[in-house]
């Protein structure tokens, strides 16, 4: 009996022990779960993807198709504007020169030369000239005398026609003589245009650098084609950088010129950047349904490459001692879990932790994360 009242006890005792154990933890759960409100400095922001690029990047084209013969810069060399880059042969630009330069000496010769078309219809003019004088006189002179009733209507009617056609024979190459001058001019300069151009064509032979820079990347090697659809190189600032921040579509309209960006770069890590918007490109991208936006840093890296990345969040307001709870504790339908059931509740700023509350609880309700 002494033994059975023991072990009764020893039952009762794990029983008790056990529920004690169950009522601490069941309290630290309910004590972990029920939180107040806070008051905090709240920022909100837009998150964004980063992308380091240099200031005034372009690639680099040929005009004239061909085949390189020389890269005269290498990866990563300073250039100036207009400092050579590749050179490119090509014959053919060079032939369609020459044949254009004798074009145009020809169509000088006919317009200015000694063998030119214009002497053939100024000879023609001359002897016209010759022929209407004397035409002119007959035809006078035999007007004269008819109106004197002297010679025959006949005499007179045949000087008169001489003269007619003498006077249109001459006005007819005259005509012509200032029609084929503005054809032969308009032939000069057609050949003048042409040649230029063709002039310009052979200059493009060499390839040069729009702007002052760094040759960031080389794409054609010495004996590879080119044409004027493939870029040889990219070149932009040596100093200068830009962040190119891509927006989600439902974020953009938040977005204004010299907002603040907070900028952590994945090469930099635990350093936070800040910079400004200085450009929102309005078209969107349809392909991941983001715009992009240019950032300026305030104090950049020492040492930045192209194509670095990271992570932005730009700055849209700021508040401070502004009533908070966690996200986590804010159901979908705006409502939190308190001693007293449910309650809505009306937001305003938040960011990826906490949120706003405007009304609805103070910072005396205790409120529980939802299940």
């Amino acid at each position: 009996m002494v033994f059975l009242k023991n072990a009764v006890s020893t039952l009762d005792l794990k029983l008790w022990c056990c529920i004690c154990v169950g009522f601490i933890i069941f309290s630290c759960a309910n004590k972990e779960d029920k939180i107040l409100p806070t008051e905090r400095a709240l920022t909100e922001s837009v998150y964004a993807s980063a992308t380091i690029q240099p200031d005034s990047l372009y690639q680099v084209y040929a005009i004239v198709s061909g085949l390189i013969d020389a890269n005269l810069v290498e990866e990563g060399d300073l250039v100036s504007k207009d400092d050579h880059l590749f050179q490119i042969i090509n014959n053919t630009p060079r032939l369609n020169t020459q044949n254009a330069k004798l074009a145009l000496n020809l169509a000088q010769d006919n317009y200015k030369g000694n063998a030119t078309v214009l002497s053939s219809i100024e000879s023609e003019i001359s002897a016209a000239k010759l022929k209407f004088k004397n035409d002119s006189i007959n035809y006078f002179r035999q007007k004269r005398l008819w109106d004197q009733n002297i010679g025959s209507k006949a005499q007179y009617d045949t000087q008169k026609l001489n003269y007619e056609l003498a006077s249109n024979q001459l006005e007819v190459l005259q005509n012509k003589l200032d029609r084929t001058k503005n054809e032969l001019k308009t032939a000069v300069q057609q050949a003048q245009n042409y040649y230029q151009t063709t002039a310009i064509t052979t200059k493009d032979f060499t390839v040069n650098s729009k702007i002052n820079g760094k040759v960031y990347a080389i794409f054609k090697e010495p004996g590879e084609v080119v044409s004027s659809m493939e870029p040889l190189a990219t070149i932009g600032s040596e100093k200068h950088f830009v962040i190119e921040l891509l927006v989600d579509e439902v974020d953009i309209v938040k977005i204004k010129k010299s907002q603040e960006v907070l900028i952590n770069l994945d090469a930099y890590k635990d350093v936070v950047f800040k910079a400004k918007v200085s450009k929102i490109y309005p078209k969107k991208d349809e392909r991941n349904q983001t715009f992009l936006v240019e950032a300026l840093f305030n104090k950049p890296p020492e040492i930045l490459y192209p194509g670095l990345s990271g992570e932005a969040n730009i700055v849209i307001s700021n508040k401070a001692n502004v009533l908070t709870i966690p996200i986590a504790y804010l159901t979908s339908d705006n409502k939190v879990k308190t001693d007293d059931g449910l309650v809505s509740v009306k937001t305003g700023l938040q960011n990826m932790d906490y949120v706003e509350i405007l009304s609805g609880i103070t910072k005396e309700t205790y409120i529980y994360k939802p299940e």
